[in-house]
């Protein structure tokens, strides 16, 4: 998800298994099992378990993944029967799945509530009727630091949680978050001066750093392997339904005086249910599993607390059979593959081998997430829908309504259909769609300056593709691709690379317009979007239905 810094507009109790697969040796040791092909789920929730779809080529058991093309860790070839078709999935209860899925989540809803909020917040801030304040008449620069202020928390968050992630672990990470949040939110609603205003939002914004790298990992850590894509991709939509939300809130309180405090202060209680959900929830056992192989303590203590963990996790009696034997299952490999290793994964690891794999592929998503131009496309959302004749749209905060709802639509498609049609198919079109809607806009920029209508759908469908890719996926790939024993440290530079990225896209946005002018600007996004369309069908491998350690022994080494 993109993190835009100027508004968008100018200016568990036991639950029983809901489904049980027919049982079966298992040929591989996992802590989450996601091949074998049971029916379908019948139901009419929303929200449903997507399985794999395998083939048969031979007479043998076994599936085809795509996973190579150059080198085993692009796709585009069909690889050999990776697992066989008889892997032992996982049962597991819709309501112990959800539970540790929304406290996490809203890690990612708090993020986008800020987007949001800033949006209708700096025209309260600045008004001399609406602010409140005796010092409403803010600089360029003290308005752009208000803006920018999480942007730059964000960026010190994602440093800051490089050394310690491993150490403080995804779950005590995300209460630091929830901790921030509320401390960040109280102080901006609250803050008698600019300076104290400053340093809310810079408290608010090391949280949504840390946020955003700690809850897709407890996701991803957490889930069973035939929905994690689903659920990763799921937090997408909760960081969409925050912008919503925060421009709701907005519109509301923007006619209020000193309404930019309500917008502000609503994210505390928000973060504060945050946080009493995170304290409930247990750490994520592949984690604990990590700390044991590490040598950090008795490794029959983490077994046990990740066997009560998981069974917590999933519904089941605290130590239950079933999670023991899992457990134990996944902490042999796990245990002789970093037998002769350094005890934690080192700066110099990262960029080394399945790592540094890893690395590119996440990487380069977050990176390309940014630098195809997404903040500065939704610069222009207003004025596209000003020529088109929309009335609403000289409203900005009916405007940014429209626009979000859009993104909460397009971004719940994306939810249903990762684990159906996999990681791949909804970058390579999205991307696809991303690079044309950028051409489109050039061109109308350039000589179609007479039919509106297509900028209109050009704008819609840059917005609708950015989020069936770039926006769910490239978080989902950051969370699954990386080695266990890396996988803190590598996220932490991924993450880093995201809101590094996003700021210089939008520091960088003003000089290139006035240098360019938006037709021959919007034909460099296209461009770039073209080499990230190379960049996803080269590199990017196909995750769908693998299971973390899976994805670590077979697509990367």
């Amino acid at each position: 998800m993109a993190f835009s810094t100027r508004p968008l507009i100018n200016h568990t109790l036991y639950s029983p298994p809901l489904h049980q697969p027919k049982k079966q040796k298992p040929v591989i040791p996992l802590l989450s099992n996601a091949h074998s092909t049971p029916p379908p789920l019948r139901s009419s929730a929303c929200f449903r378990a997507k399985f794999g779809t395998f083939t048969n080529p031979s007479s043998k058991l076994g599936f085809s993944v795509k996973v190579g093309a150059q080198n085993d860790y692009s796709s585009g070839d069909e690889a050999q029967s990776l697992i066989p078709e008889a892997t032992l999935q996982e049962d597991y209860s819709w309501v112990s799945v959800i539970i540790p899925f929304v406290f996490p989540a809203l890690g990612g809803l708090l993020f986008g509530y800020d987007i949001g909020a800033t949006s209708g917040a700096t025209i309260s801030l600045t008004s001399a009727e609406l602010s409140g304040t005796t010092w409403f008449n803010l600089t360029a620069v003290q308005l752009g630091l208000v803006v920018s202020g999480s942007l730059y928390g964000a960026l010190f968050g994602s440093l800051l949680v490089y050394p310690i992630a491993d150490f403080l672990g995804r779950r005590r990470e995300l209460i630091t978050a929830a901790a921030l949040y509320l401390l960040g939110g109280l102080i901006t609603g609250c803050a008698p001066g600019l300076g104290v205003l400053l340093v809310g939002r810079l408290l608010y914004g090391i949280g949504i750093g840390m946020a955003m790298h700690g809850a897709p990992l407890y996701i991803a850590e957490t889930c069973p392997s035939q929905i994690r894509g689903t659920l990763v991709s799921l937090n997408e939509l909760f960081i969409v339904l925050g912008i919503l939300l925060g421009y709701l809130v907005g519109s509301f309180q923007i006619d209020a005086v000193g309404g930019w405090r309500y917008m502000y202060g609503i994210s505390a209680p928000m973060a504060l249910f945050m946080g009493i959900g995170m304290w409930i929830l247990p750490p994520s056992p592949r984690w604990l599993l990590l700390r044991a192989a590490q040598g950090k303590g008795s490794v029959k203590e983490y077994k046990e607390r990740a066997v009560l963990a998981l069974s917590k996790l999933r519904g089941r009696p605290p130590g239950d059979k079933v999670s023991e034997k899992k457990i134990e299952e996944t902490f042999v490999p796990l245990k002789s593959a970093y037998a002769d290793q350094e005890s934690e994964g080192s700066l110099k690891e990262v960029f080394q081998g399945p790592s540094l794999k890893a690395f590119i592929i996440a990487g380069g998503l977050v990176l390309f997430q940014q630098i195809t131009g997404q903040p500065s496309v939704l610069y222009y959302a207003g004025p596209i829908l000003q020529s088109a004749g929309f009335s609403g749209a000289a409203d900005a905060a009916k405007v940014s309504v429209i626009i979000g709802l859009f993104k909460f639509v397009m971004t719940g498609i994306a939810v249903l259909k990762v684990d159906d049609l996999g990681r791949r198919p909804l970058l390579i079109g999205g991307v696809s769609g991303l690079a044309l809607s950028l051409f489109l806009l050039s061109a109308y920029y350039k000589f179609l300056g007479g039919f509106p209508l297509v900028a209109v759908a050009s704008l819609l469908l840059y917005v609708g593709c950015y989020q069936i890719s770039f926006g769910p996926i490239s978080w989902l790939m950051m969370s699954e691709i990386f080695p266990l024993q890396t996988r803190g440290k590598g996220i932490s530079l991924a993450v880093l690379t995201n809101f590094g990225s996003n700021a210089l896209v939008t520091f960088a946005f003003s000089p290139l317009k006035e240098a360019l002018g938006a037709d021959n600007l919007f034909l460099l996004f296209g461009a770039i979007a073209l080499i990230s369309l190379l960049f996803v069908v080269l590199i990017v491998p196909e995750t769908k239905g693998l299971s973390l350690e899976e994805i670590e022994s077979k697509i990367l080494k």
